[in-house]
């Protein structure tokens, strides 16, 4: 019977499962706008956009989540709670994209503007409060791989509008030409209805029930999340460390923004969560998810191939993602990041070099070799920065400052996006593939500050983190951080294996 995993584990697998759908609706949002770009209707529905509107076209979503970051989706996740900001969240990206697929006539090119700024701004909600859920009501030994959850999700919905993409390329006739693309667009209502109508039959999250001061709420949503109907007593150690630490940051009734700034263990914590999200956006992968099937075609591919390979490489970055879920919390937050950025810096300097020394696609093997190494581009950031940024992210900041803080550092991976995607069609015109140079240079870049000053946060409760980043910077010694609350940690792990093995016995018993 041991085999069988015990109610709770079913439960928290189930939950991050149905919260990915929402990551699912961001990333098929992301995904789409890169097959518009080669889809002949769309371009005629636009009047035909240079890669300065192109690029201005992605950079804008972006300008959108950022206002969000900021202005709405910290005060959605504290106030609504995670589940209601999710849904928040979605409901607004859904309107962003019906005013994408009414785009037309004189108008259409603002139009497509709007929606998009519609839609950045929802899906900055979606993007914090779905892996924020997953980190709150994971134990601290399978945090990185729940909250891993939200970028399988994302990447899914990124392989499902490629494929879509592709579909409606193939429709032919004057109504596939004109409406497909509109179709496609709209093909997102779909999961985000189902999503919408699940959000209010979920628990909210222990740590948020607390923090608004509902116990006995936030007891019984615990024990349901660790399958302990039957003794309920077991989870009393867990609901205890939780309380205690919301109860100490209380003290602060009401955080400010200026805490995360002012506060130097507050800003420690932020200062590295915006650096990895920004980091995230400039080594490359805006670019590749904006416009990998421009990509292709500029390496010599056919617009059919094109899309098909870029659905392709999406597809297999959801197992490259399910892969880096099954090794994050052995390996480590550190070293899955360190191997993903030297993956991808292998891959962006082939992809600069191969073209300046093989120019205009006179050698396929030349095209295909690049081919081949953006496919490990994906790979190295579907098991480092892809992931990674919101697991950590979602991790570090205590309870009382989470949402203001986790919005921060994703504002600061807004603005690398909207550089980057600005930039980067625009760069491909002008200096072609010495465009890849730079992204080699941040992805090395990044290695170094890793290495340097980014501890280890693996197998951390969410309590400890303060002990971690206290010791960083009482004793500025990154090595050896991991010894910060240990005492503490084993208690509250010992807690989360007993609440588990009872779950196995009970179910073992009633079979």
């Amino acid at each position: 019977m041991g085999f069988f995993p015990s109610r709770g584990t079913r439960r928290l697998g189930s939950l991050s499962l149905f919260f990915a759908l929402g990551s699912f609706v961001w990333g098929y949002n992301i995904g789409i706008i890169a097959t518009l770009y080669v889809n002949n209707g769309w371009t005629k529905a636009l009047h035909k956009p240079n890669a300065a509107q192109k690029g201005l076209i992605t950079a804008i979503y972006y300008l959108g989540t950022w206002l969000s970051y900021v202005f709405l989706s910290s005060l959605a996740s504290d106030r609504l709670g995670r589940r209601y900001a999710a849904l928040a969240g979605t409901i607004v990206s859904c309107i962003g994209g019906a005013v994408q697929c009414g785009a037309s006539g004189k108008t259409a090119y603002a139009s497509m503007i709007i929606g998009r700024i519609i839609s950045g701004f929802g899906n900055a909600v979606i993007s914090t409060s779905v892996p924020l859920y997953q980190s709150e009501i994971a134990p601290a030994r399978r945090r990185g791989g729940v909250v891993v959850m939200n970028h399988i999700g994302m990447v899914s919905g990124l392989a499902v509008a490629f494929w879509v993409g592709y579909a409606v390329s193939h429709w032919p006739g004057k109504t596939g030409f004109n409406e497909g693309w509109r179709l496609s667009v709209a093909i997102q209502f779909i999961p985000a209805v189902f999503f919408c109508i699940g959000l209010p039959f979920v628990p909210d999250t222990p740590r948020w029930l607390l923090e608004k001061g509902r116990t006995e709420e936030a007891k019984k949503a615990l024990v349901y999340l660790r399958g302990a109907e039957d003794r309920p007593e077991v989870i009393q150690p867990e609901l205890q460390d939780i309380k205690q630490n919301i109860e100490s940051n209380n003290s602060i009734t009401e955080a400010s923004w200026s805490e995360l700034f002012t506060n130097p263990d507050l800003f420690a914590r932020l200062w590295r969560g915006a650096l990895l999200q920004f980091m995230a956006q400039m080594c490359g992968a805006t670019a590749i998810k904006y416009y990998l099937p421009t990509v292709f075609l500029a390496l010599g591919l056919s617009k059919d191939l094109s899309l098909m390979a870029s659905g392709i490489e999406s597809t297999l970055k959801i197992g490259c993602t399910i892969m880096e879920m099954l090794i994050i919390d052995k390996l480590g937050r550190k070293k899955t990041l360190l191997l993903g950025c030297a993956v991808m810096s292998l891959a962006m300097i082939i992809n600069g070099a191969l073209p300046l020394a093989y120019p205009n696609n006179k050698n396929h093997a030349s095209d295909y070799a690049c081919i081949v190494f953006i496919f490990f581009f994906s790979f190295g950031y579907s098991v480092g920065f892809g992931p990674n940024a919101w697991v950590y992210g979602t991790e570090i900041f205590p309870t009382y400052i989470r949402a203001k803080g986790i919005n921060i550092a994703a504002s600061a991976g807004a603005i690398g996006s909207i550089v980057v995607g600005q930039f980067f069609p625009v760069g491909i015109q002008n200096i072609g593939s010495k465009t890849y140079f730079i992204f080699f240079a941040i992805n090395a870049a990044s290695m170094i500050i890793m290495i340097i000053w980014y501890p280890e946060t693996k197998g951390k409760t969410l309590e400890e983190m303060d002990g971690l980043f206290g010791k960083l910077l009482n004793e500025n010694d990154v090595e050896g951080h991991g010894s910060g609350g240990i005492a503490g940690g084993k208690r509250h792990d010992d807690g989360e294996e007993a609440v588990e093995q009872q779950a196995v016995e009970v179910d073992a018993g009633k079979r």
